[in-house]
């Protein structure tokens, strides 16, 4: 019987839910970490009892835990996030100059074939590498001496790298994410960097709408199968790439906004995507109030609305954009987590939704591992 993990990282700590594969009763474990924001918590893909986590504290700062049993236990590993040779300015809101200055770890992907190396995005946006299971630290230097990072500004939630996704069919190939950059990616394991925003327009945000960064994007996502193939939630617009980033096309179609955080795939569909709709960059929460994750089965345009046990009315939850996960069963699971503390789980497809556990604090990341 498959057992399914779902970790939770929260404004206040984090939480491991476990169940098995009918996924219909949810055991609750945590807070570990309590009262510390966890910006991510994520499994290894090679061995299902390594978990990382993404504590930090302003009195303490940031600590990278690392568990070796599934989330029983925890050890404080290492926490020297210290950027390398000569930091420069970045962008500032006002388009002052401001100097790099580390603040957090926003996201963290662990390698595909090796439990000990971890990639790390930060903020103010760098990329940072383990090799030793999170003991040490070091930037990769490539990304953040980009020749356009001195034109990078933050977003509203600051300067951060929070997204980044490894080819599985060429694990030389990283993309990632920046708000408020764009998209990047490398072909040489995080060397080098090239920007990737053909076709990504920010009227709102930019005084040249097509300009080569700048671009606020909030989410990636890919299908394991087909790696070419990428899906963007914007600050406005879903966008799609068929070509490993090279161009974008918007596929927002009939969703009552564009706006939004998160964008995941099916794992048994790999045209199937999800989104959640929020109102506006001003107003953070669903329209009308009614909590609705939209379902396109045809690679974007054409969504759908999933209601139902979701809330349809007085609902006002923000979904933060590391809150989305997918499973690998049969029918796929899909869950996400809320500002208002609830994790959502659907066990089938996205057709019908419940609560698996409420009241959390405000929910700022949801990764699943799917173990044998």
């Amino acid at each position: 019987m498959s057992e399914v993990r779902v970790l939770v990282g929260t404004k206040k700590g984090a939480f491991v839910l476990t169940s098995d594969g009918k996924r219909s009763k949810w055991k609750v474990d945590g807070p570990f970490f309590a009262g510390w924001e966890v910006y991510h918590v994520k499994g290894s893909p090679v061995d299902p009892n390594r978990i990382y986590a993404a504590p930090s504290t302003g009195w303490f700062g940031q600590v990278i835990q690392r568990s070796d049993d599934g989330g029983k236990t925890w050890e404080a590993k290492g926490n020297e996030f210290t950027y390398q040779g000569e930091t420069g300015d970045h962008l500032w809101y006002d388009d002052t100059p401001r100097p790099w200055e580390f603040k957090r770890v926003w996201h963290l992907e662990p390698s595909l074939t090796d439990p000990d190396t971890v990639y790390a995005g930060v903020e103010d946006a760098a990329l940072f590498q383990t090799t030793d299971g999170a003991s040490s630290w070091e930037e990769m230097t490539g990304l953040r001496s980009h020749d356009t990072g001195s034109k990078w500004t933050p977003g509203a939630g600051g300067l951060c790298l929070h997204t980044l996704l490894i080819d599985p069919s060429n694990h030389d190939r990283i993309f990632g994410a920046i708000s408020a950059a764009g998209a990047f990616r490398s072909d040489d394991a995080g060397q080098t960097w090239q920007v990737k925003n053909k076709g990504l327009v920010s009227p709102y945000e930019l005084p040249d709408p097509e300009a080569d960064v700048g671009h606020c994007v909030h989410r990636l996502a890919m299908h394991p199968s087909h790696p070419q193939t990428l899906y963007m939630q914007k600050h406005w617009d879903v966008m799609r790439s068929d070509d490993a980033g090279e161009s974008w096309h918007e596929i927002s179609g009939d969703l009552p906004t564009d706006f939004g955080f998160v964008i995941d795939v099916n794992f048994n569909e790999p045209e199937t995507i999800y989104v959640v709709p929020i109102t506006s960059d001003s107003e953070h929460f669903p329209p009308e109030g009614k909590l609705r994750v939209y379902r396109s089965k045809t690679g974007g345009n054409d969504w759908e609305p999933l209601t139902k046990g979701l809330p349809q009315s007085d609902c006002y939850v923000n979904v933060l954009r590391d809150s989305m996960a997918t499973d690998q069963l049969d029918p796929g699971g899909i869950y996400f987590g809320t500002s208002g503390g609830q994790v959502y789980a659907s066990a089938d497809g996205g057709d019908s939704w419940e609560a698996i556990v409420r009241d959390l604090p405000l929910v700022m990341s949801v990764e699943v591992q799917t173990l044998a």
